[in-house]
């Protein structure tokens, strides 16, 4: 089953939608099935702080801002891309496809370089930033969803509740972490994006972001990005899919094949 197949499946459960209510707070309380004693973990919903384009053809997999340049990496097979975007207007300034008719995933800047992960490739491909040409290839296993940069090592994450820890200059793995919300395993880690000590995550197949402490493995913050569907995001929409830091506690939020991407505040 291709992922178009599998999203198409669950559309009508993607209906139910809930409206952003600015600053608003859930009542902290543990999952269902949480170990007795539980710390709950706050919920929270993000305060819209503005609009912008995007192009609804984009299955967004990586979303991340570096020197003014909004990069975007997208998804299907054939159709995948590297792209380059206004991070102020949102507008398309150059798209390359990716080679091979790879299955695009998560993209990060390294220095001079890009890296864009792939879905079930077995790759990754690295980029030259500044021409948008690829330059090699390496081997990623077992499957490509998320990536950011955490200083001087990268985060992969692969659908499941791992967060791989990898060296930027060949994607060399040294170490990894268990993530956990109130004390369960938490799969479906998604889009990445590293800032300060923590990596914001997309749990997929959701409209959910948690924070997670690459330390431990724990979240300790998540955020219900639903009520974002109520702002002109169609029923036929995907879900939310690609989180990229701007400054301080503020965000740029979009999904695949969603027509808005959303200026955010988070916390």
């Amino acid at each position: 089953m291709t992922r178009r197949q599998k999203w198409a499946s669950i559309a009508l459960a993607m209906l139910a939608v809930a409206t952003v209510v600015p600053g608003a707070h859930a009542e902290p309380r543990p999952e269902p099935g949480a170990p007795p004693g539980s710390a709950a973990v706050p919920v929270i919903e993000p305060v819209v702080l503005g609009e912008m384009p995007h192009d609804p053809m984009a299955f967004t997999e990586g979303f991340e801002i570096d020197d003014g340049v909004l990069y975007e990496g997208t998804g299907e097979v054939g159709t995948s891309q590297l792209r380059e975007l206004d991070p102020n207007t949102g507008a398309v300034r150059k798209t390359v496809d990716m080679p091979g008719r790879y299955f695009g995933e998560g993209v990060t800047v390294v220095g001079d370089r890009i890296w864009q992960l792939t879905y079930t490739d077995g790759v990754a491909v690295e980029w030259d930033r500044a021409t948008l040409t690829p330059i090699r290839e390496v081997p990623l296993r077992p499957q490509g969803w998320g990536l950011c940069r955490d200083g001087d090592r990268l985060i992969r994450s692969d659908g499941t509740n791992r967060l791989t820890f990898q060296s930027p200059d060949d994607l060399t793995e040294t170490g990894g972490v268990d993530v956990t919300r109130d004390g369960r395993p938490i799969t479906g880690l998604n889009e990445l994006e590293c800032v300060g000590d923590r990596v914001w995550a997309n749990v997929w197949p959701t409209d959910q972001i948690v924070r997670i402490d690459p330390a431990t493995g724990v979240v300790d913050l998540v955020v219900d990005a639903s009520g974002l569907r109520a702002r002109g995001i169609p029923p036929t929409a995907q879900v939310l899919n690609g989180i990229a830091h701007v400054a301080g506690d503020e965000f740029l939020l979009t999904g695949k094949y969603w027509p808005t991407t959303f200026r955010v505040r988070l916390g």
